[in-house]
């Protein structure tokens, strides 16, 4: 299957419209160059009076003429539509203090899905509450450092680090410290992020 080129499939999902970016980078291009409008139209193999209406605004941009206005401006496509820096992929996102634990996002919070969260379980969470949460969904924990309690339902074990678990939410369950502090990482369902982290 082709791939359309990345200045293709951005001008459709832009919020800003494409001719009035263009528009703009036209002129901040040709000026940063000192081109006139006939020496960028003769590049470009288009009509000065073309080139003259793009930049005023007076006629619609085509896509075709994109290609050809970048190269007689020595820019890539992308360049020349002004496109913008990719996203930061980094999370910045504060950490959660909760019952004993704080909990470091890992992942966006936008939409449904999973969470993924570095968490620090206190050494003096060691009681469970009297009713264990239940919910839809699976969760999944690793332990980092430290002898996590996994009480599900009424079995309890002790994960050791290096160890992982994987458990359907739907059994009562509840974790935290046996002899000291815990460091884990955890994926929660949208229901387990609510309890967890929200409570």
């Amino acid at each position: 299957m082709r791939r359309l080129p990345s200045w293709v499939a951005m001008s459709a999902n832009e919020d800003e419209r494409l001719d009035e970016r263009v528009r703009r980078r036209l002129r901040a291009l040709r000026a940063e160059r000192g081109l006139t409008l006939a020496q960028v139209a003769e590049r470009a193999s288009i009509d000065v009076s073309t080139l003259s209406r793009l930049e005023s605004g007076k006629r619609r941009l085509a896509l075709d003429h994109i290609p050809a206005l970048a190269a007689a401006l020595g820019v890539t496509a992308d360049e020349l539509l002004g496109a913008r820096p990719p996203r930061d992929p980094r999370v910045r996102m504060q950490p959660t203090r909760l019952e004993g634990m704080t909990m470091w996002p890992l992942s966006q919070q936008a939409g449904g899905g999973l969470r993924a969260y570095k968490i620090a379980v206190s050494g003096r969470r060691r009681r469970p509450p009297e009713t264990l949460p239940v919910h839809e969904g699976q969760e999944w924990l690793y332990v980092i450092t430290g002898r996590l309690r996994l009480v599900l339902g009424d079995d309890e074990h002790v994960i050791e680090p290096g160890e992982a678990v994987e458990f359907s939410t739907w059994t009562p369950h509840w974790f935290g410290a046996v002899d000291g502090p815990v460091e884990l990482l955890a994926i929660f369902g949208a229901d387990g992020e609510r309890i967890h982290v929200r409570s």
